[in-house]
């Protein structure tokens, strides 16, 4: 990630400073390859540096906590990859620390920043889909899929104890709450380690969950997300359905939006010529020419520097979000546990 987050610095007319990685070697290395203008070799001496403005924090999970408290407490804008933290206490904790330094602090939802997202959102929001009824969809990999295949996400020591909901089906529900405006209120979930030892050792989070929701609108909806689907390397789907129409975002085809009502369906093509405005905004090349993930990296990174110099530009996904993450995350849990619904914090 800190290749991608390097990339869209630059793309944004940013200077990549410095790179501090978990051994000097490493260091060197990624600044060789982040084109760095220096190395250090500890977190400390890089969140202390003068001409640092903003710090990207790309650690494992379970250091994001003391390392984004210490940025902010340095005078630095942050911004942290998901998930914020590893419960929702620690997310609230690191919000909070945010609003109380004053600083710029975000989350690279980033899928937010394809032009056919916002064209889904802009629909929702001006009513073409009617009232809303039903929402649902998945988010499918295959990256963990064998018991061979390990990352450090796997040790809740250092991933947490949600490994494949807080890793990308924060970003499932990010999507869904974006594009609808409503939240989930209550969840019902289930969740499955489909390969309890990787590399020789016992595995205790889960590889797949499923989940049924109500959202505080009254809309019934339901889940899937696992990256243990054989095929599937990045497929987010949302599929969202009123009383008029039904839109749906599939992100390993971001060019187009469907949409369907009772009479006739339609494929909405990326073109800035067309879109509405929210959504012309953020289609960077003309139409025909595909834009991609790192597009949606280089967009969110700018309007993270635009929020800095002036106002946040709509959508942009700051700590409060990555606290609603969490909030949901720890749902999840707490109804695998149980084995019925439960409350999402408000």
């Amino acid at each position: 990630m800190g290749r991608v987050h390097a990339h869209a610095i630059r793309a944004s007319g940013g200077r990549v400073v410095s790179v501090v990685a978990s051994t000097p070697e490493r260091s060197r290395q990624a600044a060789a390859e982040f084109a760095a203008e220096r190395v250090v070799t500890d977190a400390m001496a890089l969140v202390e540096t003068d001409d640092v403005d903003v710090i990207h924090v790309c650690t494992p999970n379970s250091l994001h906590d003391p390392q984004v408290k210490a940025a902010l407490a340095a005078g630095k804008h942050v911004v942290c990859e998901k998930p914020l933290a590893t419960s929702a206490a620690g997310a609230a904790a690191l919000e909070g620390a945010a609003a109380q330094a004053g600083r710029v602090a975000t989350v690279p939802f980033v899928y937010r920043f394809h032009p056919m997202v916002r064209e889904a959102r802009e629909r929702v929001r001006r009513g073409d889909l009617g009232r809303l009824s039903l929402a649902h969809g998945s988010y499918l990999q295959d990256w963990l899929l064998l018991p061979s295949d390990d990352n450090w996400r796997v040790d809740p020591s250092l991933g947490g104890p949600s490994r494949a909901f807080a890793d990308i089906g924060s970003h499932w529900g990010d999507l869904l709450e974006f594009v609808t405006g409503d939240r989930i209120a209550r969840l019902s979930a289930q969740s499955a380690t489909v390969n309890q030892d990787r590399a020789g050792r016992p595995v205790s989070t889960e590889d797949a969950v499923t989940m049924q929701f109500t959202t505080v609108g009254g809309v019934l909806g339901t889940a899937v997300i696992s990256p243990v689907s054989p095929g599937r390397k990045n497929r987010l789907l949302l599929e969202v359905s009123g009383s008029a129409a039904t839109v749906t975002f599939d992100q390993e085809q971001p060019e187009i939006l469907w949409q369907g009502s009772r009479g006739h369906s339609k494929l909405l093509v990326r073109d800035p010529d067309t879109l509405s405005p929210p959504a012309a905004r953020y289609a960077r090349v003309p139409a025909g020419h595909p834009q991609g993930y790192q597009d949606c990296f280089n967009a969110f990174v700018a309007d993270t520097a635009a929020a800095i110099t002036g106002e946040a530009p709509d959508g942009l996904p700051t700590f409060r979000d990555g606290l609603r993450a969490a909030r949901i995350a720890e749902a999840v849990l707490a109804s695998v546990e149980s084995e019925g619904w439960v409350e999402v914090a408000s």
